[in-house]
Protein backbone atom coordinates (compact mmCIF):
# COMPACT_ATOMS: atom_id res chain seq x y z
CA UNK A 1 0.00 0.00 0.00
CA UNK A 2 1.57 2.96 -1.11
CA UNK A 3 1.30 6.35 1.53
CA UNK A 4 -0.76 8.29 -0.32
CA UNK A 5 -3.65 4.96 0.24
CA UNK A 6 -2.46 4.36 3.61
CA UNK A 7 -3.28 8.28 4.82
CA UNK A 8 -6.36 8.13 2.72
CA UNK A 9 -7.12 5.19 4.95
CA UNK A 10 -6.46 6.56 8.25
CA UNK A 11 -8.38 9.78 7.20
CA UNK A 12 -11.40 7.39 6.41
CA UNK A 13 -11.53 5.27 9.69
CA UNK A 14 -11.07 8.45 11.42
CA UNK A 15 -13.68 10.06 10.08
CA UNK A 16 -16.30 7.94 9.12
CA UNK A 17 -16.05 6.29 12.94
CA UNK A 18 -17.17 9.56 14.30
CA UNK A 19 -20.16 10.30 12.01
CA UNK A 20 -23.15 8.52 11.32
CA UNK A 21 -24.45 6.42 8.25
CA UNK A 22 -26.27 9.36 6.87
CA UNK A 23 -23.62 12.04 7.73
CA UNK A 24 -21.36 9.75 5.88
CA UNK A 25 -23.50 9.91 2.96
CA UNK A 26 -24.21 13.89 2.64
CA UNK A 27 -19.97 13.50 2.95
CA UNK A 28 -19.40 11.31 0.26
CA UNK A 29 -22.21 13.75 -2.01
CA UNK A 30 -20.15 16.66 -0.85
CA UNK A 31 -16.62 14.94 -2.31
CA UNK A 32 -18.53 13.93 -5.33
CA UNK A 33 -20.19 17.14 -6.09
CA UNK A 34 -17.10 18.73 -5.55
CA UNK A 35 -14.96 17.29 -8.03
CA UNK A 36 -17.87 17.13 -10.56
CA UNK A 37 -18.13 20.91 -10.10
CA UNK A 38 -14.19 21.50 -10.43
CA UNK A 39 -14.15 19.39 -13.91
CA UNK A 40 -11.07 16.96 -12.30
CA UNK A 41 -10.93 13.92 -14.92
CA UNK A 42 -11.20 11.06 -12.84
CA UNK A 43 -12.60 8.61 -15.00
CA UNK A 44 -9.92 6.57 -16.85
CA UNK A 45 -11.02 6.01 -20.03
CA UNK A 46 -8.02 4.10 -21.18
CA UNK A 47 -10.52 1.07 -20.84
CA UNK A 48 -13.91 1.78 -22.50
CA UNK A 49 -14.91 0.02 -26.14
CA UNK A 50 -14.76 1.67 -29.33
CA UNK A 51 -17.05 1.54 -31.83
CA UNK A 52 -14.68 -1.28 -33.51
CA UNK A 53 -14.99 -3.55 -30.10
CA UNK A 54 -18.71 -3.23 -29.98
CA UNK A 55 -18.92 -4.45 -33.84
CA UNK A 56 -16.96 -7.34 -32.83
CA UNK A 57 -18.94 -8.12 -29.94
CA UNK A 58 -21.52 -7.81 -31.67
CA UNK A 59 -21.49 -9.60 -34.38
CA UNK A 60 -19.27 -12.38 -31.97
CA UNK A 61 -23.16 -12.82 -30.70
CA UNK A 62 -25.02 -12.92 -33.65
CA UNK A 63 -22.67 -15.74 -34.90
CA UNK A 64 -23.63 -17.37 -31.79
CA UNK A 65 -27.36 -16.77 -31.20
CA UNK A 66 -27.23 -18.57 -34.97
CA UNK A 67 -25.39 -21.56 -33.77
CA UNK A 68 -27.45 -21.56 -30.46
CA UNK A 69 -30.82 -21.14 -31.96
CA UNK A 70 -31.14 -22.98 -35.82
CA UNK A 71 -33.86 -21.83 -38.76
CA UNK A 72 -35.82 -24.92 -37.84
CA UNK A 73 -36.53 -23.95 -33.88
CA UNK A 74 -38.84 -20.93 -33.39
CA UNK A 75 -38.18 -18.39 -31.11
Amino acid sequence: MSKNESTIQEIYQNISNTLSPSDRLRLAALILNGLTESNVAVIDTGNTWTEQDLTEVTNFSLQYAANFFPDTEEI
